[in-house]
């Protein structure tokens, strides 16, 4: 069978730095940082004490006051996301219900609703337990009621691969519709798990930055005084077309994705492979897949988290499979402003290459001041640079060895 193209058509995002997509690409372009002390909930004996806060989102801009009410705020940020780029990309309407399909991917799921359920089960016992706690409290569900809201009849499931989530609801829509089986899918990644259970667990594992007194400057990628990632909640949703049915309704093509690798180290469920294998061959598959060579690439948006490992892996897995070519690359990494969203972020990050595709130009990695001398690659801490972009890389790499790379491509007709 002929193979289809896979296009983006559609995005939309609510996230630490703004609450669509053009906000967050003007201050990612500008540097700044989404980070910010938490002064809203107890946290003492808590170690890490800061996070990436959506800030300023109504969800009954996007849901029904009653529905709000039965729905947790992972499942608000999907929603918005993804009515936003459905909006952007003027489908609704405009295709086969049973052709359009929605994935989604999260790493925690509804969280709040589960640490909330669980004090009123403990407190006031089992009758007072919300008949809501299932289905608000489920990952699936923010990929059922956004098949509600448009009729999506097509291909509906959601993702768990904690990090690589979304990244890997991604790379299933541009199968799903690469190999025919839908017109577009609504590819979603969304997290709230800033929650004092979830700081407490990622804090006693020691994955999280404990710089409490300069919360913009936590998150520092590829700097050698790095000390764990940043928390951070938010949403991001992208829909993904087949090109001819883009084309034949007229519709606005931001980017074109043509590749997806995804791997498991089968190493260590916290811990990278040693020397990042596991992304080395993830990136290798993505790079097949879209039948071009490692020197085709220009850019690419790194996991980037912040913590001594990841950076260092994901180094050395960039060198295994770029050679020489690696010292000629452009890297950066947005959650040195955005945090780590987690199932999120993979989704964030692919719109974020989208854009600097568009705009051909890359976003800086704010606060590496003092080099890391294992992480000796070309990560842009200067400031936002004009980049001429064919081929860049997004990767996702999750908790139990999960790894996804995408390729995305500057669109021609």
């Amino acid at each position: 069978m002929k193979l289809k193209r896979v296009v983006v058509t559609g995005l939309g995002t609510v996230n630490p730095l703004g609450l669509n997509v053009e906000d967050t690409w003007k201050k990612l372009c500008e540097g700044k940082s989404g980070i910010e002390l938490i002064t809203d909930m107890d946290l003492e004996n808590i170690a890490s004490k800061i996070a990436g806060r959506v800030k300023n989102f109504d969800p009954h801009d996007y849901i029904d006051a009653k529905e709000v009410k039965r729905t947790d705020r992972f499942c608000h940020f999907a929603i918005a996301s993804a009515t936003q780029a459905m909006e952007n990309s003027g489908l609704e309407g405009e295709i086969d219900p049973d052709k359009l399909g929605v994935i989604t991917g999260t790493g925690i799921g509804g969280i709040r609703t589960f640490e909330h359920q669980a004090e009123v089960f403990l407190t006031r016992g089992p009758k007072r337990v919300s008949p809501f706690f299932i289905p608000m409290m489920i990952a699936n569900i923010a990929a059922g009621r956004i098949a509600i809201q448009y009729n999506a009849r097509g291909i509906n499931f959601s993702i768990i691969s904690a990090c690589a989530s979304s990244a890997h609801a991604i790379g299933e829509a541009y199968r799903g519709i690469k190999y025919g089986n839908a017109d577009a899918v609504i590819a979603v990644g969304s997290e709230a798990a800033v929650t004092r259970l979830t700081l407490s667990g990622f804090s006693v594992m020691r994955a999280l930055s404990t710089r409490n007194d300069s919360p913009e400057k936590a998150s520092r990628p590829f700097d050698k005084e790095r000390d764990g990632f940043v928390l951070a909640e938010g949403a991001a949703a992208l829909v993904l077309e087949e090109y001819e049915h883009a084309k034949a309704r007229g519709a606005t093509i931001f980017g074109e994705l043509v590749g997806y690798g995804a791997t498991c180290d089968a190493y260590h469920i916290t811990m990278p492979a040693s020397g990042g294998e596991g992304g080395a061959h993830a990136m290798q598959n993505a790079i097949k897949d879209a039948r071009i060579s490692p020197e085709d690439v220009q850019y690419i948006n790194t996991h980037g988290t912040s913590t001594p490992l990841n950076d260092k892996s994901e180094t050395q897995a960039i060198k295994t499979v770029f050679g020489n070519h690696a010292y000629k690359l452009k890297i950066n990494s947005s959650k040195s402003m955005l945090g780590h969203g987690l199932g999120a972020a993979g989704a964030l990050e692919s719109i974020i290459v989208v854009k600097s595709i568009q705009d051909q130009k890359i976003h800086p990695t704010i606060n590496l001041t003092t080099p890391d001398p294992e992480c000796d690659l070309d990560y842009n801490p200067e400031g936002t640079i004009p980049l001429t972009i064919e081929y860049s890389i997004s990767n996702s790499f999750g908790f139990g060895g999960h790894n996804a790379t995408l390729v995305f491509k500057r669109y021609d007709d």
